[in-house]
């Protein structure tokens, strides 16, 4: 079996916003939801059979949640399946082997490469823009770690009589 597939039209931020749509929502948001009275709902849908119109439904409350449930998985299923190299089964290996392809460095060596190189405070600088080296109210004075704080011990929890 084989796979067709083509660069899509819009750019990869417009599949990336589609596919966001439809796999962290839920089946119908409450904006379409327009009346729920005497045992009726009304929402509004879209009529792809006829250019797209925005159009409006009435169903009895059972018949609408009836259609809701539909979209409801049983438990144990889970609503993305990833295949290929970001399959569960051999995942770190696929992924390897596809950085490898690319000659890029595996997720260790950059990993490590990042740490070793950078300390936190320096990381934090490069992301923010704000030193935590520089003192907070001069902005000029170095901060100097004169000793770690000490950390605070939880007592053990009291035992309870529970007969």
């Amino acid at each position: 079996m084989g796979v067709y597939a083509k660069p899509p039209f819009a750019g990869p931020q417009q599949v990336l916003d589609y596919v966001g749509r439809y796999t962290h929502r839920v089946a119908i948001s409450n904006n379409r939801l327009l009346d729920i009275e005497d045992g009726r709902v009304q929402f509004r849908y879209k009529d792809y059979r006829h250019d797209n119109q925005q159009k409006i439904m009435t169903v009895s409350a059972d018949e609408f949640i009836r259609r809701f449930l539909l979209h409801v998985l049983p438990d144990g299923f889970q609503r993305i399946r990833y295949y290929g190299f970001l399959g569960n089964r051999y995942r770190q290996q696929k992924l390897a082997l596809c950085r490898q392809l690319l000659g890029m460095k595996s997720a260790d060596q950059a990993t490590r490469s990042i740490e070793s190189s950078k300390d936190y405070r320096d990381r934090y600088e490069q992301l923010t823009g704000v030193s935590l080296r520089l003192c907070p109210v001069c902005r000029r004075g170095r901060m100097i770690r004169i000793e770690l704080p000490v950390t605070l011990v939880c007592p053990s929890p009291i035992s309870r009589d529970t007969s």
